[in-house]
């Protein structure tokens, strides 16, 4: 039951929580959308990724000097499952939408089509 127990530990944290929402609309976000999207510091977010990380929530690649994280659940897994009711939790919740919205400006103003996944413009 350890694992179990990190698995909610994990979503425990509400920057965690936030910054599973926010990739769970995207394919793939950069390190710099998290921390402009959530208003954090990039020792902040990094902790919470590295966190997510060790646990395999999330995967991580290198793009220069930026890291760009994606969810690494495996279809049918327990923590696929509580995406998903996560994600069935959430949706309905105004505070969840607000932040799906304000990531939507956030790289609209960076330039980022709707689809995600594009080569990161911060500097």
């Amino acid at each position: 039951m350890k694992k179990e127990a990190q698995l909610f530990k994990s979503l425990a944290d509400e920057t965690r929580l936030r910054i599973i929402w926010l990739l769970m609309a995207k394919e793939e976000l950069c390190v710099c959308d998290i921390m402009g999207v959530l208003g954090i510091t990039q020792s902040k977010a990094s902790r919470h990724l590295r966190y997510l990380y060790h646990l395999g929530w999330v995967t991580d690649r290198r793009a220069g000097v930026w890291m760009n994280y994606r969810l690494s659940v495996s279809p049918g897994s327990p923590e696929d499952k509580q995406l998903k009711l996560l994600a069935d939790i959430l949706k309905s919740r105004p505070e969840a939408q607000e932040l799906r919205e304000h990531l939507e400006q956030w790289l609209a103003a960076k330039g980022q089509d709707k689809e995600g996944a594009a080569a990161c413009q911060c500097r």
